[in-house]
């Protein structure tokens, strides 16, 4: 940063001002004796309006420091007309003036190189304030937001400016991530294991946009006054895509140290590497899966990995990675999630025993044994055979005979003995863990019922945080901002921008670099 030149030090003489009134009121019996929160209130003030004026004066210096110059659009037509205008600008210091050169003409739309040259948002809302409104959105209702930026910045914003930031912050999700995905490096030492995994959860929408078959279930739907009739809720709700990718190292047990876990000597787990979660409810599940797909081919281009896909056995997934698989002629090992099979084991021995019994335990864990030691055909059977023999009536054992099917009917993904020996991961904690966090936490508000638009925003930014992404993001997001909103209105760039710097160069005698 270069020095204020010193024949424009009127720039930032009310910042000086207001700074020296600080010092003496700090210095002041009307201080003494106040307690800490009431300086607090009165610094965060204060610091703020000081904060804003410097901002001002430098505003002020670089219009000051502006040079006519000649301006042409991308359009070809060179913009003869000139004359100053002025802006308003909301910053989380408060509210700063923009004057600067307009470039125009007749029937011509104009152009405002200084703005370019500090990458202005063509709203009023500055990028530093709508980081912060993005930031708080992924984490808190659009209410909740308004509350904090009132109260964490000298700034005002209203209820539907938080859900217009957070659509224009959320733009650039794609891009970002096909951008990243390029840039994968050769090479790169992460897991061997390349883990999958795909999930659904279903978001409380608006009715215009649910998806077209739930609509018109929730259109002929008769409804009461003081409850909810069945099938209500679910008819309200848009599924969302859940999907995870990352990589791991591979860790080798047995089917005995799963079900009966020795309690001295604990397992030192590895840890997910380069995990990346996201959402989708505008898209359908098939396209999120292909972009799996590609997010985890982009990591192993030498095809140097082991590529496991985690699921719980929902027909769509199944049909669309084996079709993935044979598209890019890959190895692809598909495990069906333990956890969803145990859900259903305990159903069944709910049927056998009683419920929190040590017998449904004892029968749990002897079938989740035989099936981690690849025999769960045998387990199905077994079952089976039992409830006949019990001579049940078919609603005694319904969940028997759903549990025998889920095992017979996934039993090409079930060979857990194989995936054990591999050191492949059989369970869906980080999908399982997506879903709670970016949806339930974020949008399962009470009362809540969500715009598509809106929601989608959400859950990109919520996902940009949970990924750890959010920083690179934000500079990738200001870049894209930069190149639409000015770069590409000039035909051969800003034209002011190495007018400006060597206009300081000269007007200045020694330059120190400051370092904040």
């Amino acid at each position: 940063m270069l020095p204020t030149n010193q024949n424009k030090d009127g720039d930032f003489t009310e910042a000086r001002e207001l700074f020296e009134e600080m010092v003496t009121w700090l210095s002041s019996e009307s201080s003494c004796g106040l307690e800490h929160s009431e300086l607090e209130n009165n610094l965060f003030v204060n610091g703020n309006e000081l904060l804003r004026r410097l901002l001002q004066g430098y505003l002020d210096k670089r219009k000051s420091d502006e040079i006519e110059s000649d301006c042409i659009g991308s359009d070809g037509v060179k913009r003869t007309h000139k004359r100053h205008q002025s802006r308003k600008l909301k910053t989380i210091f408060g509210i700063v003036i923009v004057n600067r050169l307009g470039y125009g003409g007749r029937g011509i739309h104009s152009l405002n190189p200084l703005d370019g040259e500090l990458n202005l948002p063509p709203e009023q809302y500055s990028h530093g304030l709508s980081e912060r409104v993005a930031t708080s959105v992924a984490f808190n209702g659009y209410n909740q937001t308004v509350d904090i930026i009132n109260k964490t910045t000298a700034a005002k914003v209203a209820k539907r400016q938080v859900e217009e930031l957070a659509l224009s912050s959320s733009r650039d999700f794609e891009e970002f991530y096909q951008a990243q995905q390029a840039q994968y490096q050769l090479g790169e030492k992460t897991g061997d294991i390349l883990v999958i995994s795909v999930d659904g959860k279903g978001v409380v929408m608006r009715q215009e946009d649910l998806r077209p078959d739930t609509k018109k279930r929730a259109a002929g739907q008769k409804k009461l006054q003081k409850r909810l009739t069945k099938g209500e809720k679910r008819n309200s709700k848009r599924m969302a895509t859940v999907a995870a990718v990352y990589t791991i190292e591979p860790i080798v047990r047995t089917a005995t140290q799963i079900v009966n876990p020795p309690k001295l000597a604990k397992i030192k787990r590895p840890r997910p590497e380069g995990k990346r979660v996201w959402a989708s409810l505008a898209k359908e599940a098939e396209q999120v899966i292909n972009e799996t797909f590609d997010e985890a081919l982009s990591r192993d281009r030498e095809r140097q990995k082991k590529l496991v896909a985690l699921v719980d056995g929902n027909k769509t997934q199944l049909r669309r990675l084996d079709q993935l698989a044979k598209k890019h002629k890959i190895q692809l090992t598909i495990v069906l999630d333990l956890i969803h099979v145990i859900e259903y084991l305990w159903k069944a021995a709910f049927v056998f025993h009683a419920p929190s019994s040590k017998e449904a335990e004892d029968w749990v864990s002897d079938r989740l044994l035989r099936i981690l030691e690849g025999k769960s055909s045998y387990v199905a059977s077994g079952m089976r055979r039992c409830a006949t023999r019990l001579q049940l009536k078919p609603e005694q054992r319904s969940a028997v005979d759903k549990c025998a099917n889920y095992l017979l009917n996934n039993r090409d993904y079930l060979r857990y003995d194989l995936y054990l020996a591999e050191g492949f991961p059989v369970a869906t904690g980080v999908i399982e863990g997506a879903c709670r966090h970016l949806i339930k936490d974020r949008m399962d508000i009470t009362g809540a019922r969500w715009s598509l638009q809106g929601a989608e925003a959400v859950l990109r930014l919520r996902s940009l945080h949970v990924s750890g992404d959010w920083n690179d993001y934000w500079r990738f997001h200001l870049q894209k901002e930069h190149h639409r909103n000015h770069q590409a209105k000039y035909f051969s760039g800003i034209p002011l921008l190495k007018s400006v710097i060597q206009a300081s160069i000269c007007t200045n005698t020694s330059y120190k670099a400051m370092v904040f």
